[in-house]
């Protein structure tokens, strides 16, 4: 039984294209059910471009059933995504998770699907992980193992794990002590606590850092392939979120992966190397500042054509 895809998307019809294309080279998605929610637009400027989604996801795509869910209003990201998945999930009792910018690699429904039958009773396992990090050295790791933090470029799960998804920020962190946000920032090396004060704040509505804070409290796992199986191409500054960032760019697998740890348990060479590359991704100060100056370029001649 192959899981179901939700594709959500909004305003990018040149992502969504390149989404779609990829994900249908696919050989498994002729027999895939695709469920696509388009979010409404957020003012009478963005109709145009949305209408341009609505009308491409339209063409006819080579998948099993596509079921299109329009959205009268716009209900973004954050709870688009909770919506939806909870609604497929409800259906099917797996899914795999995409957005509009991320292109997959031919064998990425094959891992997913092959990964949600290989841990679907493992209840420590709650998510397949599509992304891998750029990290040094990959040929030194396993073909998948195990690593604590949820991705959200490209998931899967179950019903059983996706049933603790906790929305409420406060209920997740209320008995965090500092040594818990030590481990859920990876010794420090990434800013997922910063992220978490940041949505208390009312400053982001993200819903992918709450689905980890549910992992981690439930001592949960995710799995990682060694290749990626998903290339991000919304850090071109096109969307809500990201800016323009080339440090987690990858090569996409050319290849299925054969083998499976049999051991839940974290991957220690694999966290060694991922929290190296979250320490290390930002370069050093000089290179750190070349793409801050780069950024308020681009930014400038963005302001500049507008008002031209």
């Amino acid at each position: 039984m192959l899981a179901p895809i939700a594709l959500f998307v909004y305003n990018r019809p040149q992502h969504t294209r390149k989404t779609l294309t990829a994900l249908e080279a696919n050989p498994l998605a002729e027999e895939s059910d695709l469920y696509i929610f388009s979010d409404g637009p957020k003012s009478a400027n963005d109709i145009d471009i949305v209408n341009q989604v609505r009308s491409l996801i339209r063409e006819p795509w080579k998948f099993k059933h596509i079921y299109i869910i329009e959205r009268a209003q716009n209900k973004g990201l954050a709870n688009s995504i909770i919506d939806g998945v909870s609604q497929v999930i409800q259906k099917h009792g797996r899914i795999i998770v995409l957005e509009d910018d991320l292109e997959t690699s031919p064998f990425a429904l094959q891992y997913f699907n092959d990964a949600l039958d290989r841990y679907e009773d493992e209840e420590r396992v709650m998510e397949i992980s599509g992304y891998m990090y750029p990290v040094e050295r990959p040929k030194s790791l396993q073909q998948s193992f195990f690593f604590r933090v949820a991705n959200s470029w490209g998931w899967a799960t179950w019903e059983r794990a996706w049933k603790h998804f906790n929305p409420d920020i406060e209920e997740l962190t209320k008995d965090f002590k500092r040594k818990d946000r030590k481990a859920f920032s990876v010794d420090g090396t990434e800013n997922f606590w910063k992220q978490v004060q940041q949505f208390k704040a009312g400053k982001i509505n993200s819903w992918a850092i709450r689905w980890y804070l549910s992992i981690f409290n439930q001592q949960g796992l995710v799995l990682y392939p060694r290749r990626s199986f998903i290339q991000n191409t919304g850090t071109d500054g096109s969307g809500t979120h990201s800016d323009v960032d080339q440090v987690y760019r990858v090569e996409l697998s050319t290849k299925p992966v054969q083998r499976f740890p049999s051991v839940i348990q974290e991957d220690p060479t694999a966290y060694a190397a991922i929290k190296h590359f979250y320490k290390h991704r930002k370069g050093t100060f000089f290179e750190r500042l070349a793409r801050f100056l780069e950024k308020k370029i681009n930014a400038y001649k963005a302001k500049k054509s507008k008002i031209s």
